[in-house]
């Protein structure tokens, strides 16, 4: 905004309450006459900033020349732009000989600063990410000139700091926290500080003290060296006192140090293994807390991000960390308390619904989340809002509601400071000031202004409760205290036994057994205090839910197992006591699957997806897969293939889980099972292949081709064969795959520094993808690969030339291998290459065959396969392999495919075993009965299949399992095969 031409000065003060216009008159008279303006010249904007500003009127009254310089240079109505300040300031700084001159430049230019963002605060002309972007801004370029000056002058005096390993020059760095760390800065805000430098070690060259400006005795340096840690102490010291010492031209910023390792008692600068051993031994949540918003602001950038590279899993855990909750939970209450003590009602910082609550809930999410989403490390507080909202973590009318109470509350935060320029966030009681925040808020009064500000900070604080209200109740429920008792073992064996009886459980002696063992065992005497406290709150509520369920015995089994999975991560304990919701899904879905409990049990991280319940049971589709994984990825560095790879398994994870809960939830069909768990393994594999390729390109480059005398780059793709072909995958299902390369047989090179053949490239391209695929992780493996069924098996090359697997097709294959390419289907890589073995399966399963052949060949391989099992118990079906099983029942129809594909090619369109049976009834190459007998059984052989995988079961089964389908399979079999 500038400046209104058509008002003036008087008009400004016309605006103005009375008494407020009575101090702006008091303040013009007093600058006036050294201005040498008249009050025609004086802008409209005067009349509001002197009233509600003593601080301007003040610095304006001390400095005559101030206030025309402003308005004359034109600095007072427009943005600055980047690196302006700093350029200002660097210049500024440039002209000091000593540091009392630095002292006086740096506390003159701020306090012009100071003035002039005031003036475009309280004129609306500078929005709320201008005045805390440009206070910020001034501190960092305050802190770098003074710095520069005062290590230039140390030198002088004392020598260079030499690193004790390798004679390098030691760095020093300054870390900026809280507001100032995270581009925040309020108006009359202190800056935050942490000093540190690169390794120990002593000055060098240190010369006599005749060749440096003396300004404080510091004894004999020029007969040793100095070591590095008192260099970069008093280095710190006299950069403390350039910014912080009050003199006659005031001070440039409060310094606060309390932040540094042990706080005030602390050493003022510690090298970056001293940093680094402290916050691993002894670092608190506070401190994980403050380091979110941590920032290099002034020293050496490089040394800078390596002590925040080193720093970093201090502040963000790789794992879902919900102790942050009750941490930050203790914390907001501790403040509350000291609140009370001081008898401070009105903070609208620290007071409920203030700014400091809502910097908790995005910070505490920051903590949860930030080690598995770089997102997360975002220093300032509304991009982290706005990612909150976008996970579904917070409602977009969540966000906008503690967007625009945050934006509000620093406004406020700024008039309150502005008037004196005093560090303050507690609102007026004397009616003058309380005036001149109104007023400076865009408000006639005090009444309208606090009737907006209580319904901002009403609603912040109940979003602050809805995140970090204490879970279950400060007490137990009535009916859950016999639970606490029992646990806690407090009770005789016939009370333990019918508290047990009245929450559900049959067998109570078993189940005391089990409670008993645990809390013996060698889970909870490792536990902290900490986490004893959250098992024993947790542990009653789990008795009291599985309870509820129908086989409350079973589901207590496989919950103390899973406990005992996880104990010595405490995290996990924290998250289940925070969130009832998680809990309740988690003792749902034990109750109804082996299966699932063991998956949990093997990868606890999936907790976090029994948080949303809307979700968790409804899988996603084909795009929306790809999408959000592909999203997940991009969030990472590119180089860090390690974390690319947990992604992928946490994501596979998560989504199969989700399958699986709505598997035996809500209730999914065979065919749905099967597709969605392909859908997850295609995402997988896409980006795999990607991570792979990239990987590979980074050594060698691309692969080349030179064709017609141009150059291109051949493919790669990956073909999936078997039940991922089919989208009949299972929970457990291998990947079987076949590569295809575009390069010629001989020739062609990538075009990296690292040249290697196109061949060779796509052969290691295979095998790091399957080395993605298979290594197992923290998060385990993705999946097993079975490459087999390629041209010659085993025995074959890896990847694959077209024109040799055409060959190999037309020529070589068996017809088991035909079989095989029923359900063969392109997933990931070249569309060319796809195009191209499409037009090869095609003419492979078309071509045309003798029937009594093709029926004697595939009646042979039946047969042995048959052979190759393993014996059973007679009194059980093998699902699989066992005649009528579905085996059979695939063999059928493939049989029916390779016979009639050459009269009817539309079949082949068809990978999976049911529509493939649709599309031969409707054509009328079987008959209804037939078709419908053998789609029936394969669906309910399926469901079986998937049933017993969730179980945990193998394929074996009883009879009656399977009904007469086998039985019937078996009479159609011998109608194909047998007569």
């Amino acid at each position: 905004m500038t400046e209104p031409q058509q008002l003036t000065f008087e008009q400004g003060l016309a605006a103005l309450p009375e008494a407020l216009r009575t101090a702006a008159q008091a303040h013009w008279l007093e600058i006036a006459p050294h201005a040498q303006r008249s009050p025609g010249d004086w802008p409209f904007s005067a009349a509001k900033v002197l009233a509600c500003s003593e601080f301007v009127a003040q610095a304006c009254q001390s400095r005559p020349e101030l206030l025309p310089e402003l308005i004359g240079s034109g600095d007072l109505q427009r943005v600055y732009a980047p690196d302006e300040l700093a350029t200002r300031v660097r210049r500024a700084a440039a002209a000091c000989e000593d540091e009392a001159a630095l002292k006086r430049a740096l506390r003159q230019l701020r306090q012009r600063e100071m003035v002039r963002l005031a003036w475009r605060d309280l004129s609306g002309w500078a929005n709320l990410q201008e005045v805390v972007g440009t206070l910020s801004a001034l501190a960092d370029a305050c802190l770098e000139a003074a710095l520069e000056k005062l290590y230039t002058w140390a030198v002088a005096r004392d020598g260079v700091p030499r690193e004790e390993m390798g004679g390098d020059t030691a760095k020093f760095v300054v870390l900026g926290m809280g507001k100032l760390g995270g581009e925040e800065l309020n108006f009359s805000s202190d800056i935050d500080l942490i000093f540190c430098y690169t390794e120990e070690g002593e000055t060098a060259n240190a010369p006599s003290l005749a060749r440096g400006p003396r300004l404080v005795p510091i004894g004999e340096t020029g007969k040793r060296g100095l070591s590095n840690h008192e260099f970069f102490v008093r280095l710190g010291q006299r950069l403390n006192q350039v910014l912080n010492e009050q003199t006659a031209d005031g001070f440039v910023f409060r310094v606060d140090m309390r932040l540094r390792p042990n706080g005030a008692s602390g050493p003022l600068a510690l090298s970056f293994d001293a940093m680094e051993q402290y916050y691993q031994t002894h670092g608190r949540m506070w401190e994980r807390y403050a380091f979110i918003k941590a920032r290099v602001v002034a020293g050496d950038a490089v040394a800078g991000a390596e002590i925040q590279q080193r720093l970093r899993p201090f502040v963000f855990r790789k794992y879902l960390d919900y102790t942050a909750v009750e941490e930050i939970r203790a914390l907001k209450t501790s403040i509350h308390r000291e609140l009370l003590r001081k008898g401070i009602e009105s903070n609208i910082k620290l007071g409920p619904g203030g700014i400091r609550e809502i910097e908790f809930i995005g910070q505490a999410f920051q903590l949860i989340r930030g080690g598995r989403d770089r997102r997360f490390q975002e220093r300032r507080i509304l991009p982290v809002l706005v990612h909150l909202r976008d996970e579904g973590d917070m409602t977009p009318q969540a966000v906008s509601d503690l967007s625009s109470a945050y934006e509000f509350l620093r406004n406020t935060e700024h008039r309150l400071q502005a008037i004196r320029d005093q560090q303050t966030q507690v609102l007026p009681t004397n009616d003058i000031d309380r005036l001149r925040v109104a007023v400076g808020m865009g408000f006639a009064d005090w009444e309208s202004f606090q009737t907006v500000l209580a319904r901002h900070m009403q609603r912040v604080h109940e979003h602050f409760s809805s995140v970090f209200a204490a879970p279950q109740g400060e007490a137990p429920a009535e009916d859950e205290q016999g639970l606490h008792a029992l646990w806690a073992g407090t009770l005789d064996t016939t009370s333990a036994g019918e508290v047990l009886q009245a929450a559900g459980f049959a067998d109570t002696a078993t189940a005391i057994g089990l409670l008993q063992g645990l809390r013996a065992g060698g889970v909870y005497s490792a536990l902290s205090a900490n986490g004893r406290e959250r098992l024993d709150k947790l542990m009653p509520l789990l008795l009291a839910a599985a309870g509820l369920t129908p086989p409350p015995q079973t589901t207590l089994v496989r919950l103390v197992a899973f406990v005992e999975a996880i104990g010595r991560r405490s995290v996990y304990l924290a998250l289940l006591v925070e969130n009832p919701l998680a809990l309740s899904q988690l003792v749902k879905l034990c109750s109804a699957s082996e299966w699932i409990a063991q998956y949990l049990n093997q990868h606890p991280i999936l907790l976090d997806e029994l948080m949303d319940a809307a979700s968790l049971y409804v899988p996603l589709t084909r795009v929306a897969l790809a999408a959000e994984l592909q999203g997940r990825l991009a969030r990472l560095p590119v180089e860090d293939l390690e974390a690319q790879m947990e992604v992928l398994r946490e994501f596979c994870n998560g989504h199969v889980l989700r399958v699986a809960a709505a598997d035996v939830g809500p209730g999914l069909t065979p065919e749905e099972v099967g597709r969605y768990l392909g859908f997850i393994a295609e995402a997988i594999v896409a980006q795999a292949l990607t991570l792979a390729y990239d990987d590979l390109a980074l050594k060698h480059g691309h692969p080349t081709l030179t064709v017609d005398g141009k150059a291109t780059r051949p493919g790669f793709a990956v073909i999936a064969y078997g039940k991922l072909g089919s989208l009949e995958f299972g929970y457990t299902s291998d990947l079987d795959m076949i590569f295809l390369h575009g390069a010629e047989r001989e020739g062609g090179v990538t075009d990296g520094e690292r040249r290697i053949a196109n061949e060779l490239f796509f052969a290691r391209l295979a095998q790091r993808l399957i080395h993605i695929l298979t290594v197992r992780t923290g998060g385990g493996i993705l999946y097993e690969v079975d490459t087999r069924l390629r041209p010659s098996g085993s025995a074959g090359m890896l990847v694959t030339h077209p024109a040799a697997f055409r060959e190999y097709q037309e020529s070589q294959a068996w017809v088991w291998e035909h079989q095989a390419l029923i359900r063969a289907r392109p997933i990931a890589g070249d569309a060319g290459l796809a195009a191209v073995f499409e037009e090869i399966r095609t003419a492979t399963l078309c071509r045309p065959r003798d029937p009594q052949t093709l029926r004697t060949e595939v009646m042979a391989m039946r047969q042995r396969m048959h052979a190759a099992q393993t014996a059973h118990d007679p009194g059980e079906i093998n699902l699989k392999h066992d005649p009528g099983g579905m085996i059979d029942v695939e063999f059928m129809v493939q049989y029916a495919l390779l016979r009639w594909a050459h009269d009817h090619p539309e079949l082949i369109q068809h990978r999976g075993n049911i529509p493939l049976l649709e599309a031969l009834q409707s054509r009328g190459l079987m008959d209804a009965a037939s078709a419908g007998l053998l789609r029936d059984a394969y669906r309910h052989y399926l469901g079986v299949e998937q049933r017993l995988k969730l179980m945990e079961r193998r394929p074996l089964v009883a009879p009656p399992e399977l009904k007469d389908f086998p039985q019937r399979v078996q009479a159609l079999w011998r109608e194909w095969f047998e007569q």
